[in-house]
């Protein structure tokens, strides 16, 4: 029996038709598993940010979003029935819920009294729960869809091969563009509501695929319509809402907000003067910053007498730059600052660059953007009369190795002789036990230490600690200017009263990293 030619043109525009379905179907899994992957980043990065121990954030997220994909994997069994309209439903509710969280999670937060952080942790765990069930239901359904659709071109197993394989395809390009592209060039809020849109029109287009197999496809249009309508929105709103949000939160007006490959900087003005955030929290403010950095630097510079080479490990504000630079002496200083960001903020910005008296533009100044531990144990034959060590509190563990006996080690390598370091160790009332942890790790690296403390009003009482080979001694002069260290008041310094008086305290090492515990701790106590 012969072929017509339309028959064999009929059976050719089928097969055609077959595959562009079933290309269109795994194209689908490629975009719901990079969707999902990015509800869980974006969710993970804005609990770190919002509530701070970074490891812990994204521990408890990503264990708490696999445990509701599960569930919702186990649930998918319910659905039997118009499995294309199940599927377009919960495309729709994924991109809408997950496209939203970031923004929500934001909002709420901003709007939350003070001190309401368990209000906050319900509903992030509650959102997490929510997307990861339906994030959950999906790949399922589309492997049923696809078993339905292609039954006799695909075992089972080949099947399964296929819906994964673009599956992880689908996470490993998001996990390499989140923290690379998106985030930097996004933000978190607009990333969320970017991929809440490709689900939206993962659901479009199952809409226009599967259009002889939906029995209310007008009511399906108008679902697809109005959500991606709101998402469209939300993100030409994205920039209003996330500046509202932020005014609501820091409760000044915002001069400017950038996201680093680091971290988020947050520059504010009120009536007292500028303050700088760092991915929320406070860095300085304008009023008093100099007691801050006074205290920092000049126990430190005037008790070695005549330093001339000088490190600073953080701090690319400037602002201890400013002071070292108050000493004739000093012929040298290298700043190395992890975020490229901030040294060129603080340089180039005319109000930033009036606070540090434009100590990053001076000829004696050396900028190197580097991690310091990495940075420290590649400089074989550098040495320095003073280090000054003014890192972020170690909130985390990334921060966590720079208070370690084994970073305090290498600072102690790279001492001159009758050199001294300094290190800022958080506040000696509010989080006592990981000041003397600090303290301890010093000694323990073969220092010896005078622990001192000075108030800014911004912080409260704040706490610092001088290491060196030999003791430290009461300097005989200060730089002239100075508006709030003297020689009279800094015996006051090194006095501790009973409520922070030295206690018995572990070591910090990278092994253990109890620091990070201890303030994740005393600091909680406090928020």
């Amino acid at each position: 029996m012969s072929t017509s030619s339309s028959e064999v043109d009929a059976g050719a525009a089928l097969s055609e038709r077959v595959s562009l379905h079933e290309l269109l179907l795994l194209a689908s899994v490629f975009v719901v598993a990079a969707c999902g992957l990015v509800y869980e980043l974006t969710a993970g990065a804005l609990a770190s940010y919002l509530l701070g121990d970074s490891v812990l954030q994204f521990s408890t997220i990503i264990g708490t979003y696999l445990f509701a994909m599960g569930l919702g994997s186990w649930l998918s069994r319910y659905l039997k029935r118009q499995l294309v309209a199940q599927f377009l439903k919960i495309e729709l509710l994924v991109g809408l819920v997950g496209g939203l969280m970031p923004a929500a999670l934001f909002l709420a937060h901003s709007l939350l009294p003070p001190g309401q952080l368990a209000a906050f942790r319900v509903l992030l765990y509650g959102l997490v729960l929510l997307v990861g069930a339906l994030v959950g239901l999906e790949i399922p359904l589309v492997m049923r869809i696809l078993k339905k659709q292609f039954s006799q071109r695909y075992a089972l197993g080949d099947l399964v091969s296929q819906v994964l394989t673009f599956d992880y395809l689908g996470a490993l390009v998001v996990a390499l563009a989140f923290p690379l592209l998106l985030v930097p060039h996004l933000g978190l809020v607009r990333t969320g509501l970017f991929f809440g849109l490709l689900n939206a029109l993962v659901a479009v287009w199952a809409l226009f695929l599967f259009r002889p197999q939906l029995r209310a496809w007008r009511s399906h249009a108008w679902a697809c319509a109005v959500t991606t309508a709101v998402l469209l929105l939300a993100i030409l709103g994205a920039d209003q809402l996330t500046t509202w949000a932020e005014e609501r939160f820091y409760g000044e007006h915002i001069l400017l907000r950038e996201s680093s490959d680091y971290q988020r900087v947050v520059l504010t003005q009120g009536n007292a003067g500028v303050r700088l955030f760092l991915n929320g929290n406070l860095q300085f403010h304008s009023k008093d910053e100099y007691r801050y950095h006074e205290a920092l630097v000049h126990p430190a510079m005037a008790g070695h007498g005549a330093p001339k080479k000088v490190l600073v490990l953080g701090g690319g504000d400037g602002m201890a730059i400013r002071e070292i630079l108050k000493y004739p002496s000093v012929e040298s200083v290298t700043l190395v600052e992890l975020d490229p960001h901030m040294t060129r903020l603080f340089s180039s910005m005319p109000l930033l660059r009036k606070l540090n008296a434009e100590a990053l533009l001076s000829p004696k100044l050396t900028i190197v953007n580097a991690d310091a531990f990495g940075w420290l144990e590649q400089q074989a034959d550098s040495y320095f009369d003073v280090i000054v060590i003014d890192f972020p509190d170690p909130s985390n563990f990334a921060l966590g190795k720079l208070y370690t006996t084994s970073f305090y080690q290498l600072v102690d390598q790279h001492l001159a002789a009758g050199g001294f370091a300094v290190v800022q160790a958080t506040s000696p009332l509010i989080a006592r036990r990981s000041f003397w942890t600090v303290v301890s790790t010093l000694e323990a690296a073969g220092l010896s230490t005078t622990p001192y403390h000075a108030h800014v009003p911004s912080f409260g009482e704040w706490g610092f600690v001088l290491a060196g080979r030999r003791p430290w001694g009461q300097p005989s002069a200060l730089p002239p200017g100075l508006k709030f260290l003297d020689l009279g008041g800094m015996p006051a310094l090194m006095n501790f009263p009973p409520d922070m008086a030295r206690l018995p305290t572990g070591v910090n090492r990278l092994s253990n990293q109890q620091l990070v515990h201890e303030f994740e701790v005393e600091w909680g106590k406090v928020h």
